[in-house]
Parts: C-alpha cells; structure tokens; sequence
C-alpha cells in the first residue's frame, strides 16, 4: 500500500499534453494505485484516436475517449445563452461552463469503474480546480480528490520537463507558442507568457478561429438565424443540431474576424489575470438571441431577466453549475424563454456583428399601430400628460421641500 493510504483506483481527466501524461505518471509513483486516463472531446478542433495509447504508454490501465460536443451545446452552451450571459460584461464563459459536463462524465466514469479517486491538472492558482471540484462533490460526497499541483514540489515548467525526460514520456514543448490554450465548440482561450504583461498586445500568430478582422473579406455577410424557446435551431433555413449550429456561427464568425477578447478578469480565488478569448459563434449566436428577445419578450420579464444575469454570470465562472441557486435562476429564465420564438438577421463584417433585421411570426410584440410616427387611431398622446406628471410626482415634491430651505 502507498503511503496515501487506501487509494486504488483513481480516474484521471487526460489531455496528453504536458501536465496530465506527468500526472498520470505521478499518480502511479506516488500513489501507487491503478489510473484509468479519460478525455473528453467537447470540439478541441483535434484527432484523440492518438491518446488511448500515449496514455497507456504513460501508465494508464485503460482510457475512455467521449464525445461530449452535442450535450456540451445543448444542455450547457444553450441554457448559458437563454440569458446572453457574460462575466463582467465580456466574458462569454467558455472554459467554464465546460468544466462542469468533464466532471460529470469524469464522475460517471468512476462510478462505472468503481474508482474511489478522481485526478485533474489543474493548477492551485487557477479557477479550474474550483470548477472541477466542486462538481466531483455534488456527484459524489465521499469521493477522493487528488489535485497534484496542490501536492507535488514541481512548481515550474522547467521541472515539469526535467520530470518528463526522466521518465521518457514523449511530450513535445513548442518554444514558438509558449502560451497556454484550451479549445472546445464555443471558444478558445489563452493564457500566460507575454499576456501576463497586461500592456502588451497579444500576437497575431496566437489566434486560432478568427482571421485578423483587417483581413476579412471587404464585403459583409448576412447569416439568419432562427429560434425557438430561446434556443438557436436553424442557421440560413437549414435545421441544425445545437453542435452543428455552433460549428456553423463559429465557421462564419471566424471567417469575418469575429469574437476576440482581450480581457483582465477577476479570479475566484481572488487574483486578477488576463485571459485572450475567441468566440465566433458564441457572439453572433448572442447578438442574434438578443436581437429575437427584443421583439418578443415583455419589458418587465426583460429587465428582470437582465438584473439576474451578472449573479448567473458568477455562479458558472465559480463552478456553481449544479448548485440550488443556479437551477433556481434557470428556471426562472427558461420560463422568459417561451415566447422567444423567431429569427434574427445579423450582418458580419471586419470583426463586428450586428442585428439588422428581427422578425417572429408568433410572438412579436411590436405594433406599428401604437409606434409608427405617422397618424393613428389607436393611441391619444393627450394620455402622456398624466403618466409623465404622476412619474415625476415625487420630484415635484422634493423641489417643493428644497425651496422652503
């Protein structure tokens, strides 16, 4: 038995890049236990036929490959979407909502592997870890978590490779893109190296979805988009999956220079970092919903709606997916979403998007009856004087009160 104690068997969420084959190495040294190495493919842009046997080359006893693409879009990319939701007003939240989908099927790997320990790579300066873990215990209360940059004394890249080359595990290092990045359907993301100086702009030949918006193409693009219940399903008249929907706004958002953030974010677990984003589809999927939204949905439903988002916004970015709270505001706002029933028309062009069109045929509330500035038999603007003099009761009295001082 390892000095760990009663670990037997623990299910590793697996990459093969640099930090999880070490990982996976580590866990059998150090623990002495059986890992079961598990990668998950939410639409990383890449082949993971290649992973089961680098995994098992680097000590795994077996490996899991899912696919998660349409579940991630559906039950998590949607639902996020049903509230144009952004982190301090620009983050379109795409590592972290998919964070908790790995963990559950990370959880139900376990369970059908009967492993009694569960294993990432994230590190102990990071939110990931957070998100991963607080999943694993709604899941599983009694589970065993090993967080090994928690743990271990290798604190730097250096002594990471130093690692790697003593136990001959095949990772390369690109000294040309040093930065780190994580990919799925909605976006990428980087990190690190010369982002961490917050004056310096971010190199070109970093970006990986997006053309650099000065060399988009010189004549704008209209994509359509239609929906229902607040859920994206057709994209130019053609029905779509949720996945294919996102591949297609990514393709397109991508091809005008579309989505790029550049963004210093608050951390949960409380410093300041700089994260570069790529979300094509992700922000013309928004512009188009919100587009839809404003056509069809109530005033006070809308604003309500919008009050509770920056909260919404939190809970996902600290990992809260499966908390009460979150499934509460979910409710709240799929009931907003009955009646987003309709299309939007989006022009893209050099790095922006735009609405400049929306229609629904069963559910639009607007009137060009009560609108339209030419004459009408429908509204008495006489009726104004009163609303406008009972708003502006209580500053009338309080100049009143003002001019007896």
């Amino acid at each position: 038995m390892s000095k760990h104690g009663q670990v037997k068997k623990a299910v590793l969420a697996y990459s093969g890049g640099l930090d999880t084959s070490i990982i996976l190495k580590w866990l059998v040294e150090e623990y002495g236990c059986e890992v079961v190495a598990y990668s998950a493919d939410l639409g990383q842009g890449e082949e993971l036929d290649h992973i089961p046997e680098k995994a098992k080359k680097t000590g795994a006893s077996s490996c899991h490959i899912v696919d998660l693409k349409e579940e991630f879009a559906r039950d998590f990319v949607f639902p996020m979407f049903r509230a144009n939701t952004l982190y301090e007003g620009r983050y379109f939240l795409g590592t972290s909502i998919a964070r908790p989908l790995i963990a559950k099927a990370q959880m139900e790997i376990a369970a059908k592997e009967g492993a009694d320990a569960v294993s990432h790579g994230a590190t102990g300066k990071g939110n990931d870890q957070v998100r991963f873990e607080i999943a694993y215990y709604h899941f599983d209360p009694a589970i065993k978590v090993i967080a090994p940059w928690r743990e271990w004394d290798m604190k730097s890249r250096t002594a990471l490779e130093n690692y790697a080359k003593k136990h001959g595990i095949p990772v390369p290092t690109s000294k040309k893109f040093p930065w780190s990045s994580d990919r799925n359907l909605l976006h990428i993301s980087f990190e690190g190296d010369v982002l961490e100086n917050p004056w310096a702009e971010a190199p070109e030949e970093m970006y990986v979805l997006t053309v650099r918006p000065e060399d988009a193409p010189d004549q704008p693009e209209f994509v359509e988009i239609e929906f229902e219940k607040g859920d994206a399903v057709a994209v130019n008249g053609e029905k779509m999956s949720p996945g294919q929907v996102m591949d297609k706004l990514n393709a397109l958002g991508g091809k005008h220079g579309i989505g790029r953030v550049d963004l210093m974010e608050n951390r949960f677990v409380g410093m300041k970092s700089r994260g570069v984003y790529e979300t094509p589809g992700g922000t013309i999927l928004e512009e188009a919903h919100r587009a839809v939204e404003s056509i069809t949905m109530d005033r006070e439903v809308m604003h309500l709606r919008d009050s509770l988002v920056p909260r919404y916004a939190e809970m996902i970015y600290n990992g809260f997916w499966f908390a009460p709270e979150r499934l509460a505001l979910q409710a709240l706002i799929d009931e907003t979403q009955k009646t987003v029933n309709g299309k939007a028309r989006i022009k893209l062009y050099k790095g922006h998007c735009r609405v400049v069109g929306r229609d629904s045929a069963t559910d639009s509330l607007f009137n060009v009856d009560f609108a339209t500035f030419e004459a009408d038999d429908v509204y008495n603007q006489a009726d104004a004087e009163g609303f406008i003099k009972l708003n502006a009761l209580r500053l009338r009295i309080a100049a009143i009160q003002r001019a007896k001082k």
